[in-house]
């Protein structure tokens, strides 16, 4: 997983932010708190696709940053206006560490803000958490925040919709962005084809989406949204990369295949799938381990 962000840490990820392939909305890196002519009208089917990527445009509206990682303020198909808002991020980015190996955190109050940003990357305001209500590093590499505002209150107020967890599972070669609220810079690549099982020291995550090698994200960039570009919805939350070709260590995991052959992709990047949340959140937002079809770890 990538290292939440510390001080001592900035100076080398920002002389590597200089030669990254990615998107940015300036020159300058944020300060942390504490990763052709135009073409001739096509007609028909080709037309109406064109206008539907053209609408889902991704932006980095709904993306936060939080004090060492990168978020985004979700709903699901079934989440209600009137419903408590959530923020995705990463396990490994909650404010008390780590989550051990089959640690699973449900419903822990947290007071936890989070900076909002609008379509362009500035800053919209400030929204915080009433509590941790799913957080684990098992499996998947996950946390999800309830805030103290509902969806309709950050609409009211900042102008901000949630973007919308995909109830499906990804397809191998879609165009994707990893929007990071914490560096104010996107990643825009494909989806290079999925890991049946993804081993990091001492974590392992199942079915992960492996990138193409154009995402380079680094530090800060953990728990941002993975953003499928046609549809606008988020399939993924982007959440490590093997960094200097070790095997199955910190910072370089390594991906394992049904038989347990091993390996080692030096400079690719990889996110967990976030389809699976879906059938989780029952009615009033609430994370519910016991629903039919909910299959993310268990306390």
């Amino acid at each position: 997983m990538r290292k939440p962000l510390v001080a001592a840490a900035l100076t080398t990820l920002l002389v590597g932010a200089t030669a990254l392939p990615a998107v940015a909305v300036s020159d300058q890196a944020p300060v942390p708190d504490k990763r052709t002519a135009a073409a001739r009208p096509a007609a028909g089917a080709a037309a109406t696709a064109k206008a539907e990527v053209k609408a889902k445009a991704v932006t980095f509206a709904g993306t936060v940053a939080l004090s060492n990682c990168s978020g985004s303020v979700v709903r699901v198909p079934s989440s209600q206006p009137t419903d408590r808002a959530l923020v995705m991020s990463n396990g490994h980015c909650l404010e008390t560490g780590f989550p051990a190996p089959g640690q699973v955190i449900v419903d822990r109050p947290s007071s936890r803000s989070f900076t909002l940003l609008n379509a362009s990357g500035g800053n919209a305001g400030t929204v915080r958490a009433s509590k941790v209500a799913y957080g684990t590093m098992t499996d998947t590499d996950v946390s999800l925040y309830e805030l103290t505002s509902t969806y309709r209150d950050i609409e009211s107020r900042y102008g901000i919709k949630a973007l919308e967890l995909d109830a499906a599972h990804p397809q191998a070669g879609r165009a994707i962005t990893v929007a990071s609220g914490y560096w104010k810079r996107m990643y825009k690549c494909n989806v290079d084809g999925f890991v049946y099982r993804l081993k990091e020291g001492r974590w392992t995550w199942k079915d992960s989406v492996r990138y193409t090698s154009a995402c380079q994200t680094i530090g800060g960039t953990s728990g941002s949204p993975v953003i499928d570009d046609a549809t606008g919805k988020v399939v993924a939350v982007n959440n490590t990369g093997n960094e200097d070709g070790q095997r199955c260590t910190d910072n370089n995991p390594c991906e394992v295949d049904e038989n347990g052959n091993v390996t080692v992709r030096q400079g690719i990047n990889y996110g967990q799938q976030t389809y699976t949340i879906v059938p989780c959140v029952g009615p009033g937002n609430k994370i519910d381990l016991n629903r039919p079809g909910c299959t993310l770890p268990k306390p």
